[in-house]
C-alpha cells in the first residue's frame, strides 16, 4: 500500500499498481456480480466491470425507465438482465445500488437471497448506518462491503473511458470470509477505481451528506445566487453576472485547482486577484463554519437521514421535486447559463456532455 503525506499526517491508500486489474480478475474470477438498481452509480459500474472482463448482471424492476436504459445500454433481458430477485438469487456478490429510498423498499425481498457466504456491497453507507430508521440489518454470516466512488456514475463511466480513474473509499462492515477487505479492494479496482482510501460506513455516510449538503452542491448554489443577485441588484448583465460567477469558475479557474492546487492558482493570476482573494477568503471561511457545524451536526443526529427517509417516501414528491427544479431551472441566473452554454465552442460543448453513459 501506498503512503501519502498530508502536511505531517500520513495515510495509507491502495493504487492501481499495487492491486492491479489482474489480480482483480483472479480474486473475481468465481465471482457471480449483480448490480441491482441502474440510476446513478449502476450504469457506470456495471458496465466498468463488464468491460474488464467481469461476470456481471443487471438487476432491475422491469419495465421502468431504468429497465429500457439497461436495454439501450447493450444489456440483454435473459442473459444478464433480470428482475431483481432473479439477479440476487444468481449472485455470490450483490452490489445494493438502488437509491436510499429503493433500498429500503427492496430489502426485504433483496434479504432473503443473502444466504450464508455472499457478499452484500454498498456504495454508500446510509442504509447500515442509519438502520434504525431504514431496518436495513444485514446478516452476520455475509461479507457486507463498501466502495465509493467520489463523484457521479457518469464521471466513473467517463473517466475509465478514457483509461483513467475516479478515486473511491472502501470499507468492511462485516468480514464474514475473512477474505472481506481484498473483495472490496478487487470490485474498488473492477469499478474503475483511480486509488482508494479506507474509512467506515459512518464515516462515508457523514462525509458524504455533508459535502453534497455543503461545497458540492447545496453550498455552492447558494453562493452562486448570493453573488449573481448582487451583481445584478447593482447593474450588471445577466451575462456578465453569470460569467463572473460560474462561467469562469467552471470553465477556467476549477480546471486548473484539480491540475494544480489552489496555491498554484493563486501564484498564477494578478496581484489585484491574489490580494482580494487572500484577504476575503478568511471572512469567507469564519461566517461558513458555524453553517457547516450545524449542518454536520445535523447529519451526525440523524436528522437529516429522517428527513430524506420521509420525505422521499412521500407519493407526491417527484412532482414536489419537479417544482423545486423548475423554479431553479428557470431562474434567470441558469437561464442566463444555458444561453451562455449555447456560445461555447462545439468540442468544449462535446467535451462536456454528461448524457453519454457508454
Amino acid at each position: 500500500m501506498a503512503t501519502i503525506n498530508f502536511g505531517g499526517l500520513e495515510e495509507t491508500v491502495v493504487t492501481r499498481e499495487e492491486f492491479p486489474l489482474e489480480k482483480a480478475l483472479e480474486k473475481l474470477k468465481s465471482e457471480t456480480i449483480a448490480v441491482i438498481g441502474y440510476g446513478v452509480q449502476g450504469p457506470g459500474q456495471a458496465l466498468n466491470l463488464y468491460d474488464n472482463g467481469i461476470n456481471v448482471i443487471v438487476g432491475q424492476r422491469k419495465g421502468g425507465k431504468s429497465w429500457q436504459k439497461a436495454i439501450d445500454d447493450g444489456w440483454s433481458e435473459g442473459n444478464n438482465l433480470f428482475e431483481i430477485e432473479e439477479a440476487c438469487e444468481k449472485a455470490s456478490i450483490i452490489m445494493y445500488l438502488l437509491s436510499d429510498a429503493g433500498q429500503i423498499a427492496s430489502w426485504p425481498s433483496v434479504k432473503k437471497h443473502l444466504t450464508k457466504g455472499k457478499t452484500l456491497y454498498f456504495s454508500h453507507g446510509f442504509g447500515v448506518t442509519f438502520h434504525e430508521q431504514t431496518s436495513i440489518v444485514p446478516p452476520t454470516d455475509v461479507d457486507v462491503v463498501l466502495v465509493a466512488p467520489k463523484g457521479s456514475g457518469t464521471s466513473l463511466r467517463r473517466l475509465f473511458l478514457k483509461g483513467q480513474g475516479l478515486n473511491s473509499s472502501y470499507a468492511v462492515y462485516n468480514d464474514f470470509s475473512g477474505d472481506a477487505r481484498e473483495k472490496a479492494l478487487a470490485l474498488g479496482i473492477g469499478i474503475g477505481s483511480g486509488y482508494l482510501f479506507e474509512t467506515d460506513f459512518r464515516k462515508e455516510v457523514y462525509s458524504d451528506l455533508t459535502g453534497e449538503r455543503g461545497i458540492l452542491m447545496g453550498a455552492l448554489a447558494g453562493m452562486f445566487e448570493a453573488q449573481y443577485n448582487v451583481l445584478r441588484k447593482h447593474g450588471h448583465t445577466p451575462s456578465e453576472a453569470f460569467n463572473e460567477t460560474v462561467e469562469e469558475l467552471t470553465q477556467s479557474l476549477m480546471p486548473l485547482v484539480a491540475e494544480n492546487g489552489m496555491d498554484w492558482m493563486y501564484a498564477n493570476t494578478s496581484v489585484t486577484a491574489q490580494r482580494g482573494a487572500l484577504d476575503w477568503k478568511n471572512k469567507f471561511r469564519d461566517a461558513a463554519l458555524p453553517v457547516y457545524e450545524e449542518l454536520y451536526n445535523s447529519v451526525a443526529s440523524g436528522k437529516e437521514a429522517a428527513r430524506v427517509i420521509a420525505e422521499g417516501s412521500k407519493a407526491d414528491y417527484r412532482e414536489k421535486l419537479e417544482k423545486e427544479l423548475k423554479e431553479l431551472r428557470e431562474s434567470e441566473l441558469w437561464q442566463a447559463g444555458a444561453q451562455v452554454r449555447k456560445l461555447r465552442p462545439k468540442e468544449t460543448a462535446n467535451t462536456l456532455n454528461l448524457n453519454t453513459v457508454s
